[in-house]
């Protein structure tokens, strides 16, 4: 079985080392906790030739990872998974809510869903801007502008007075809510060594699920004594909170902003240079990688399962078991939220023992090694969700069936993001934030397809059907995924070697 994952060796069952000559080489100790030492191994890190205009990436000291206590760090990650709960909570908080803000509305649960839809859809496009803005003008000052703007939108959506201005406020806060998601990756590229990055990835995605799982219990809770509007009053206190524990608590951390090459030039060359660097489509062209491509496949995926389990539940599950309340059916979306909490502590260690292994076997530590963790748990999810589909469907096993692979999917998740998450931000040095943007990017634009289509479907085809075609989903991404560690590698030194002679072809004319 671990043959599946061995990239081509050479003679002698080595990992072949043929690196092109621009590729960084840094080092680092068997077990991963050190940069730089002596009697250390190699890293394979790959060149950024994206964007051959930029200044070249700086090499970052291993000390600039000790610059923080252990304690310090906790504080920042526990702060920044909370800011990423805030956004990924307000995704789902109507959900539950759905039949009520219809009524009031005078419209339907499918029109209401587009909201959702929306709501994802500019969780996918923002990250163009988002990712990149981190790098020119740092971690701090965008997470601060877009708390700020959060907390504003969603007393925008407590107070609006139709169904117009309900979908612009939503879009609006989707839109600062995604850069509180994004921040946390970035930050702990910036403060963790990249065998350490899986454990803390995991702490912040446990945030980052459990929102959209507790959500619609919480809005389930609300909405049977009192008003939906106290959804979002609720989350500007949410949000309140979270702007000042970013006001006192989180740093600039970033180790070189894009903005300091600019020192000496006039305001207009400044202000050209910066939009060249915060053009969504540089987000874009990292799709050249098919590695990159593959991994947002693979959390795309996942995203498309967790949002169609989810989405549609109140209208699925309350009709088939006979429940009256927003609140019984609330309650099933605990079940995959409390699989989250308990992947949080398992599935970051997993990823980060899986590296370290990989390290202890090899002599070197290579990108695509992370992801080895991931496999085994996406085939698990694949078969919960077939099982989930029929067992609903043919109205088998009951309620504490349902309940139980919800909840083994919950934990799966908690294994898989963390090493897909970690892998973003390991594969292109010093370009981190703008590939876990590309990511993001991809994976809730699926997320939006699914939000949008799962009950229309459902109503067309059945949970059984639609839940048929995501276990395919899902297994053609984990066929990506076992493709990206054999061929990870050779696929980045193929589009680098095509880069390459173009730009010497372009030198030549």
């Amino acid at each position: 079985m671990s043959q599946l994952f061995e990239p081509p060796t050479e003679r002698g069952g080595q990992v072949p080392l043929d690196i092109p000559q621009e590729v960084e080489i840094n080092t680092t100790s068997v077990d991963g906790n050190r940069e730089a030492k002596s009697g250390s191994t190699q890293i394979h890190t790959i060149p950024d030739p994206i964007e051959d205009q930029e200044p070249p990436v700086p090499v970052i000291p291993d000390e600039v990872y000790d610059k923080y206590t252990p304690r310090k760090k906790a504080f920042m990650v526990a702060l920044l998974s909370y800011c990423a709960f805030l956004s990924a909570i307000s995704s789902t908080s109507t959900l539950s809510a759905t039949p009520e803000i219809a009524a009031e509305f005078h419209t339907t649960g499918s029109i209401l869903n587009i909201s959702s839809a929306l709501y994802i859809l500019l969780m996918g496009l923002s990250p163009m801007l988002w990712g990149p803005l981190s790098q020119v003008i740092g971690r701090r000052m965008i997470t601060l502008v877009t708390a700020t703007a959060f907390v504003i939108f969603s007393i925008a959506t407590a107070l609006v007075p139709e169904i117009v201005s309900f979908f612009v406020a939503r879009i609006l806060t989707a839109i600062a809510g995604t850069s509180l998601t994004l921040a946390g990756s970035a930050v702990i590229s910036d403060i963790y060594r990249p065998v350490e990055r899986g454990t803390a990835t995991g702490w912040l995605l446990s945030g980052m699920l459990v929102g959209p799982a507790f959500g619609p219990f919480i809005s389930g809770v609300i909405v049977t004594f009192v008003s939906w509007r106290n959804i979002f009053w609720l989350q500007t206190a949410l949000a309140g909170v979270a702007l000042i524990g970013v006001y006192f608590i989180l740093p600039e951390t970033i180790f070189h902003r894009k903005l300091d090459d600019l020192e000496g030039y006039s305001a207009k060359k400044k202000a050209l240079h910066i939009m060249h660097m915060i053009n969504p489509w540089k987000v874009l062209r990292l799709w050249q990688y098919p590695n990159v491509v593959f991994t947002g496949l693979a959390s795309s995926a996942l995203l498309w399962n967790m949002y169609g389990l989810l989405a549609p539940i109140r209208y699925v599950l309350n009709p088939r078991y006979g429940l009256e309340t927003p609140l019984q059916g609330g309650l099933f979306y605990l079940s995959p939220g409390l699989g989250y909490v308990i992947g949080t502590f398992l599935g970051g260690r997993y990823a980060d023992y899986t590296v370290k292994k990989y390290i202890k076997k090899r002599g070197v530590r290579i990108p695509e090694d992370r992801l080895i963790s991931a496999v085994p748990f996406m085939l698990v999810i694949s078969v919960c969700i077939l099982i989930y589909g029929w067992t609903v469907e043919m109205a088998v096993g009951g309620i504490p069936l349902t309940v139980i692979v919800m909840f083994v999917q919950g934990v799966s998740q908690l294994f898989c993001f963390p090493s897909l998450n970690a892998y973003c931000l390991d594969v292109i040095p010093g370009r981190g934030g703008e590939v876990i943007a590309a990511n993001f990017t991809m994976r809730y634009l699926f997320a939006t397809i699914s939000t949008a289509v799962v009950l229309p479907a459902i109503e067309a085809i059945g949970v059984g059907w639609y839940s048929t075609i995501t276990f395919f989903i899902l297994i053609a991404a984990t066929g990506v995924t076992v493709l990206t560690i054999r061929n990870g590698p050779q696929m980045r030194d193929r589009l680098d070697a095509r880069r390459n002679e173009k730009a010497k072809e372009a030198d030549n004319v």
